[in-house]
């Protein structure tokens, strides 16, 4: 790939996301769509990159920014729900679509057909999420599906690389691969729990907010490769460093330093920046691949073309349907749990007692109900393919560890396009309307909400810096309110993290 392609794909891709926005269409499907429609321009080149490039250049820091604005306290309330889907759900869809893989693609191999199960297990909520507000859904549902997003790519990828590292041959058994998906997530926390605590530690001394934002953007990368290197799972440890610093750079006073505003507003916006630029090049990179996957399909006996179109299309409507199912056997299981727990809670005294003190005691409050009926269709719709799944397909390695072809990587390959377009055109296209038609009352949320503010507000306007302190030592005092008000539950992170950024604003307004 040279410079005038990537200026192109960039230009194209804002131009393009320009145009998406404003008729309320998700760019990354018309981006991938007419990168496609592209590559069967006579005279446009193939271009080829190196897997392992792909992997530890886009993931990384995708799931770094991903994970920024997730908050601890809703993730710990919802955790059920999240595990759920982001674990149980993914491994599940995994298995089922990879098993249904095998029998349609035998000539692949079982290995190569649960890549590709991990491949298309995943869905990526978290677009769904960034236009929450617009569809009018519940900060529930917002809650489950961002925490999600979280959980399952972790989950995916690293059931990803185990079952690459299967088809090289690694790991004797499936069984040998799940004990090293256990071992390699706790070593991979543990790094990006350490990662972070140095980071925050030379932050501070740093004194300078371009040295500072580079040293956040390095973080995944770093947290990733070491974590690789040391066989462990490069994901979590992205995804523990990145939840680490976020909470505690915006709202931990200890980790509080001169200058820290300058510093958060500029990486909000690198990070937005970072963000479009990785996905449009993914989205682009796949896309421009289809011309020469399908000629390849077309040359080869096996799976051949038509074999793989078909498998494609069974496999867009199991993995659709399937996400349904396990949205309402996974929560419907729960709901009985859970009305037998309120039986229990009427009729048993000591029980309710010893409840109540348990919920009093716990950090995030007590724990939420099951989702409802409404929000259980619009979670179980919402199993759009993104980015993840064109970037694990694009980071397939071509050969094996012997030296062989990877079996199956043009079916693979042609199958996440086609299911990636599939969902978005299907799903994607009607979760809004489908979220309108469901008719969310979500008028107390919002009440609350602006009470939370408004309350904020008051903490700020009472907050007093000591003595004839300065303007900065004010807003510090204001900052360290509104993180006393989120430990004393008086506000929630989301509306913290608001008013911190308003903080932030009008400090640097007044140095400006």
């Amino acid at each position: 790939m040279n410079g005038v392609q990537l200026l192109l794909i960039v230009g194209v891709g804002i131009a393009v996301t320009a145009v998406a926005r404003r008729h309320r269409i998700e760019p990354g499907w018309v981006i991938v769509a007419l990168a496609a429609a592209a590559s069967f321009i006579p005279g446009v080149p193939r271009l080829e990159l190196e897997s392992e490039l792909i992997l530890a250049l886009v993931i990384p820091p995708l799931l770094y920014s991903a994970t920024r604005n997730a908050q601890v306290s809703t993730f710990g309330a919802n955790l059920k729900a999240i595990i759920y889907l982001g674990v149980v759900t993914v491994v599940l869809t995994a298995g089922v679509l990879g098993w249904l893989s095998s029998l349609l693609l035998p000539s692949i191999g079982i290995g190569a057909a649960f890549v590709l199960g991990t491949v298309l297990a995943p869905p990526d909520t978290i677009t769904t999420v960034s236009h929450g507000d617009e569809m009018g859904l519940p900060k529930r549902a917002t809650s489950i599906l961002t925490g999600e997003s979280l959980v399952n790519d972790a989950t995916a990828l690293t059931l990803f690389v185990i079952a690459v590292a299967t088809v090289n041959g690694e790991h004797a058994t499936w069984g040998g691969g799940i004990a090293a998906f256990f071992r390699n997530a706790l070593i991979g926390l543990a790094i990006g729990g350490v990662l972070s605590t140095i980071t925050l530690m030379i932050r501070k001394r740093l004194g300078n907010p371009t040295l500072e934002t580079v040293l956040v953007l390095l973080l995944p990368f770093i947290a990733f490769l070491i974590a690789e290197e040391l066989h462990a799972s490069g994901i979590l440890a992205v995804v523990a460093a990145a939840f680490s610093v976020s909470i505690n750079v915006t709202l931990d006073p200890n980790f509080a330093y001169p200058g820290a505003y300058r510093t958060r507003l500029q990486e909000e916006q690198v990070w937005k920046t970072l963000d479009f630029l990785l996905e449009t090049f993914v989205f682009a990179y796949i896309g421009l691949q289809l011309k020469w996957v399908v000629e390849e399909l077309a040359a080869s006996e096996e799976p051949g073309l038509v074999r793989t179109l078909v498998a494609a299309g069974v496999l867009l409507v199991v993995a659709i349907v399937f996400r349904m199912v396990a949205v309402f056997g996974l929560f419907g299981r729960w709901t009985l749990r859970h009305r037998r727990y309120e039986r229990r809670m009427a009729t048993d005294v000591y029980f309710r007692q010893t409840m109540e003190a348990r919920n009093a005691r716990r950090r995030g409050g007590e724990r939420l109900p099951p989702p409802t009926m409404k929000e259980n269709v619009l979670v179980g719709w919402t199993g759009m393919r993104g980015i993840l799944t064109l970037a694990a397909a694009a980071g397939i390695p071509e050969h094996t560890a012997s030296g062989a072809p990877f079996p199956g990587r043009d079916a693979i390959q042609a199958i996440a396009l086609i299911l990636t377009l599939g969902t978005l055109l299907i799903q994607g296209t009607t979760v809004g309307w489908l979220a309108r038609r469901l008719k969310f009352d979500v008028s107390a949320e919002r009440a609350a909400a602006e009470q939370m503010r408004a309350r904020g507000h008051e903490l700020i306007a009472a907050a007093v810096s000591p003595g004839d302190a300065s303007a900065d030592a004010l807003f510090d005092a204001q900052r360290l309110a509104i993180a006393t008000a989120v430990r004393d539950r008086q506000i929630t992170e989301e509306v913290a993290r608001e008013l911190v950024e308003e903080l932030d604003l009008r400090q640097a307004a007044r140095h400006a």
